[in-house]
Order: structure tokens, then sequence, then C-alpha cells
């Protein structure tokens, strides 16, 4: 029955909703009530699948094959997180069992459990204790830590109130002036479609932004594919006379591998921004390559770059990936960046809510810190 109630708990609050986000918060208590460690493993492991549960049918799409692959990956990517509940549940109750949760969420959290630290409770702080900021994380993580207590009844009755107060009060808020994200509905021909006609129809989409008063326009992730000297060229040529700043995805290839990127062009140059710091793993980071002597994959820059500046503006950039999991948020918030730009490429998602749960999550960060949000996403 705990292991049935992890894995609604896990289906629910990873909708794609931020305003389910919260029911998460439930996950410690069902870990704490587990009479054993094998019934801990079988909690961890249905609020985790339940939680990723697009995975199979997202690897499927972007392989192009039948859900097996996708499936494998899918219960291997939960193994992390249910070994780390699994080997620190505590059968003694109190204190120890509380420090015990604190260390399995300090550890999803961080590299390299957190490299698959997906569906982290903590993604739901801002929905509770929106503008709060680095003390509200710390109150979430208090509430938790109540969670996992004999005194999870009123710790339940105490998050749910504040969540139904946070929810009467939402207010979104909008992006700076003058900031534009646009979506983009090409499905997998974004950024492999290298046709001069890809490029004239999106710099056409920037033009029409700037004709209603934007000054910087955001691309999502892969937007331009494969960054040459030819592509830059085209773009700053057609951007002359054109008082805009362009924010896109690319990637640029070298004989390693490649760094997928987030770009700024205007007329008068062109710079690479930032560099993701954690891309898609198996499908774009393929660490053993480099081990077995081979190039090629996307090279992960871990704890580099957590802010990029521009036009004065300090940005905590987020692609894809980087959304679900929560270093690469939290490590951007100790540098008080002064707003979010959240990009994706999420053709391959189809049928599932993938994008959604970036969405959420990025919304929720947003929320907690107080901090405007750009977002850019294709489908």
């Amino acid at each position: 029955m705990l292991a049935v109630a992890a894995t609604l708990v896990g289906g629910i609050a990873w909708i794609g909703n931020p305003q389910t986000l919260p029911v998460a918060f439930a996950f410690p208590a069902l870990w704490a009530l587990s009479p054993s460690r094998i019934v801990a493993a079988l909690v961890s492991g249905g609020y985790f699948l339940a939680a990723s549960r697009g995975l199979p049918q997202g690897v499927a799409n972007f392989y192009a094959s039948d859900l097996w692959p996708g499936l494998l990956l899918w219960f291997g990517a939960s193994l992390g997180f249910v070994a780390v509940h699994a080997a620190l549940w505590a059968k003694r109750p109190g204190g120890v069992r509380a420090l015990r949760y604190l260390a399995a969420a300090v550890l999803m959290a961080v590299p390299p459990f957190g490299i698959v630290g997906w569906a982290h409770p903590l993604t739901a702080a801002g929905m509770l204790f929106p503008g709060w900021g680095w003390f509200g994380l710390a109150a979430a993580a208090t509430g938790l830590l109540a969670m996992t207590t004999r005194w999870w009844p009123a710790a339940t009755i105490v998050l749910g109130g504040i969540w139904l107060w946070s929810a009467a009060s939402w207010t979104d808020r909008s992006p700076p002036e003058g900031w534009r994200g646009v979506d983009l509905e090409l499905g997998q021909s974004l950024g492999r479609d290298v046709r001069l006609e890809q490029h004239h129809d999106l710099i056409a989409t920037v033009r029409r932004a700037a004709g209603d008063g934007a000054s910087i326009v955001v691309l999502p992730e892969s937007a331009l594919g494969f960054w040459t000297p030819t592509v830059e060229r085209l773009w700053r040529d057609e951007l002359r006379g054109v008082d805009i700043t362009v924010i896109a995805g690319a990637a640029i290839v070298d004989a390693r591998g490649y760094d997928n990127v987030m770009l700024t062009i205007s007329a008068a140059r062109a710079d690479i921004l930032y560099r993701e710091r954690m891309p898609v793993p198996v499908s774009m980071w393929e660490p053993w390559l480099a081990w077995t002597g081979h190039g090629g994959g996307a090279r992960a820059h871990f704890f580099a770059n957590p802010i990029v500046e521009l036009g004065g503006r300090r940005i905590a950039p987020l692609i894809c990936y980087e959304q679900l999991i929560l270093w690469p948020v939290l490590q951007s918030m100790l540098h008080a960046p002064e707003v979010i730009v959240a990009t994706g490429n999420g053709w391959w998602t189809a049928g599932s809510s993938i994008v959604a749960i970036q969405k959420a999550s990025t919304v929720a960060w947003a929320r907690l810190f107080g901090i405007p949000l750009v977002t850019a996403f294709n489908l």
C-alpha cells in the first residue's frame, strides 16, 4: 500500500503543473513509514518511476525505436534514486531517520547521484514559499524533514495550509521589458534541417518580434543547428539595421565532441553566451567515449558559467535537462541572477509530459527567488 501510495504521489506531483508539485512532500513520509529496507526501496522506486514515466516514450521517439530501450533506461535511471534511499533508510524513528533522509536529499541534489536526481521534492519550494529565496528553500527542507518524523500529520496540515494560501495568491511575473521568448513547433527538423530556408524563417520571426517592440529575443535550444562562420555571417548580415539581440541555441563541434550552447547574435557581433553544464545523459553526454579514447558526445561543463551577463543583466541560463535537476539551478541562484532564461528542444518528448515538467520546474524556481522567467521551447 505504501508503494502504491508513493506511485500515486509521483504521478500526481509530476504531471507538469506547478501547482501540484507540493504533493511530492508526501514522499518522505511514505519512505519513513516503510517497515523495512525492501519496502523503502519499493516506495522509492514507485515514486521515481511514476514521476519519470515519460522517459520510455521520449527515448523511443529520439531513437525511432520501440519502447524496450526506453524501458531499460527508465529502470536504469531509477537505480541511483532507489539505492540511495534504500541504503539510508533507518528503522529507528526520530532524529536519526530525519538525518538519514537529509543525507539522501543532499546526495540526490549534487553529482554524481544528482545527475539523475529528477523529481526532487525540494523543487516544490517555490510553490509554498514564493519570494522567500534561500529562506524558503530552508523552510521547505525543514518541512521535508518534519514529514519523516512522528509529527508528520501536523506537518501535513501546516504545509497543506501554506500550499492553499500560496495557490490563492498566485500571480504570474512578466518577463523583463523588451525580452521575448519564442516557442516553435518545428519538430525534429529544428537544428537538423540546415537548409537556408529555415534560417530565413527564423530570422523573419526575430524581425517580427523586433517590430513588436522586443529588444532581446530568445530562441529554443538547437535553433541554429551547427554553428559555423557561414551561419554567423548569414545572421549578422540579416540583422543589419535591426536593433535587436538574439539568444539562440546551437552546437559547436570540434574533433573531440561538441558543446551545447546559447549564443548571442546581433548585427555587430556573435558570441558564446553559455556552455551547457549538464547535457542529457546517454543521448548527448557520453563520457565513456572519452574513457575509451574515442571522440564524440556533448561535453558536460558541470560547474562552469553558472551566471552570464547580457546588457547589464545577470542571467541564470538553463538548457533542457538542467531544468529537471537541482544543482545547476541552485548554483546559478548563488550568484543572484536577475532573470532566468530556460530553453529546450522537446520534439522527442511527444506523447509525454517531460516539457510540461521542465516548464513547471522553472516556474517554481523563478517563483521561489522572485526572478522573472523567459522560456523558449520547440515541440
